[in-house]
């Protein structure tokens, strides 16, 4: 059977402030810079989830672009669409919800949820020049 790797593309809006609580607020400041700004900020985020496997010779997928996209939209999407990541998100209680910490914990969640479907990657766009990808630990 062929293999193939399908992705698509979501869109979530989430506010989030950088900080690490052991540090004084200049060495956060020196480190995160206008990320630390004590009244958050947000980003318009776009995620791409990739899933692989072989083609099923009778519809043609790997899996339904449709299915994955409601699958990553209940078990993720809407749990970070118009949040405050640091206030409103139990996976960031004790995160520091950087790009980098979002795609790890958004493997995570996609990892049982796409099953039997196995994920291959996912790439966090923070903005239009900077993402994270991530394919598993």
């Amino acid at each position: 059977m062929p293999r193939a790797t399908v992705t698509r593309r979501l869109h979530f809006n989430a506010a989030h402030r950088l900080w690490n609580r052991e540090w004084t607020p200049e060495e956060n400041d020196r480190v995160f810079g206008v990320c630390a700004n004590a009244n958050y900020h947000g980003h318009n985020y776009d995620l791409d989830v990739s899933v692989e496997g072989e083609v099923d010779p009778r519809t043609g997928y790997v899996l339904d672009i449709n299915r994955l996209k409601a699958i990553v939209q209940e078990a993720f999407v809407r749990h970070v669409d118009h949040k405050n990541l640091n206030l409103d998100v139990p996976w960031f209680q004790d995160l520091n919800p950087t790009a980098e910490n979002i795609a790890v914990v958004c493997w995570r969640v996609l990892v049982p949820a796409l099953r039997p479907a196995r994920l291959a990657h996912v790439r966090l766009w923070e903005t239009e020049r900077n993402y994270v990808d991530y394919a598993g630990e």
